[in-house]
């Protein structure tokens, strides 16, 4: 009896630790295009000299999440993404080669509650090195 209680309690804790997270899903260079083609908001979280730098995919939404001495006014940026996307709306996130949206994605999943957020994990410069276009921001 003790057996059986004690998987039907790991069961039901698996089944609600699944459930405190969204998905973070790491993509590349093709699923970036196919998600694109969908219109989900692609925001490119870099500083503007950055995008001034190498341009910007295009129609990507700029809102730079970390400041030059690696700073980030939470609440504000968060203000600005709740206008472009819900938490129960995919959002993809980009910067110049991953590493930042890795943190900015875990932060959304595990502290806010996004539901469903897209890493670009090579960024931006994977994308122009693939031959990808970009624009001017």
């Amino acid at each position: 009896m003790k057996t059986l209680a004690f998987k039907i309690i790991l069961i039901i804790n698996v089944l609600f630790a699944s459930l405190a997270f969204s998905d973070v899903i790491e993509i590349g260079n093709i699923e970036l295009q196919s998600l694109l083609q969908k219109k989900i908001p692609l925001i490119d979280i870099r500083r503007k000299d950055e995008w001034k730098s190498t341009g910007v995919v295009e129609n990507s939404i700029l809102m730079t999440f970390f400041d030059k001495n690696g700073k980030a006014n939470t609440n504000e940026w968060l203000k600005e993404l709740y206008k472009i996307a819900k938490k129960n709306d995919p959002v993809i996130l980009i910067c110049r080669t991953g590493r930042r949206t890795g943190i900015i994605s875990k932060f959304l999943s595990e502290k806010v509650g996004y539901s469903l957020i897209y890493d670009v994990t090579d960024g931006i410069t994977d994308w122009i090195k693939k031959g990808n276009t970009v624009v001017n921001p």
